[in-house]
C-alpha cells in the first residue's frame, strides 16, 4: 500500500492527448509525488536504464502501443528485477467483458477502460495504490 504522495508511477501511452490528461490528473488531482511517461514498451524499458534508482509503485499501461503490444511489455515488466512488486493496470479503449477477461488472465493487477473517466479516475488511482484491485470498464 503506497500513499498517492510518496508513490511513483509510470505512464505508458502513445496518444499524447490521453498521456497528457492522464498525467495531469495523476498530478493535480490524486497528487502523485512523481509522474513519468513513455510511449512505447522500448521506450518504458530505456527510462529504467537510464534512471537505476526509479521504482514504480504503478505502472499504467496502454494495450495498443507501437512496436510490442500492452500483453507483451507486461511479459517483460513481470520478469524485469526492479519491477517484481510494481502493480500494472491495463488502460484501454477494449472495453468488452472478453477484454477484461483477457487483462486479468495476462496477468494484470487492474483495469480501467478508456475514455478516461476524470471524475472517476482519481479515486481509482488512489484505490489502486491502497492495494484494492480495480477492474472498471467505465
Amino acid at each position: 500500500m503506497t500513499e498517492a504522495r510518496q508513490a511513483t508511477v509510470l505512464v505508458v501511452e502513445d496518444n499524447m492527448d490521453n498521456m497528457f490528461v492522464v498525467m495531469e490528473l495523476l498530478h493535480n488531482d490524486v497528487g502523485v509525488y512523481y509522474v513519468d511517461s513513455a510511449m512505447t514498451g522500448y521506450a518504458l524499458f530505456r527510462l529504467l536504464e537510464t534512471r537505476p534508482t526509479l521504482s514504480p509503485d504503478l505502472i499504467l499501461l496502454d494495450i495498443e502501443i507501437p512496436g510490442e503490444n500492452g500483453y507483451g511489455v507486461l511479459q517483460r515488466i513481470r520478469v524485469h528485477p526492479r519491477l517484481t512488486t510494481t502493480r500494472v493496470v491495463a488502460v484501454t479503449g477494449h472495453i468488452s467483458p472478453a477484454d477484461i477477461e483477457r487483462a486479468r488472465q495476462a496477468g494484470f493487477d487492474g483495469f480501467i477502460g478508456k475514455p478516461i473517466n476524470s471524475e472517476c479516475f482519481p479515486e481509482q488511482i488512489k484505490r489502486i495504490l491502497q492495494g484494492e484491485s480495480v477492474w472498471e470498464a467505465r
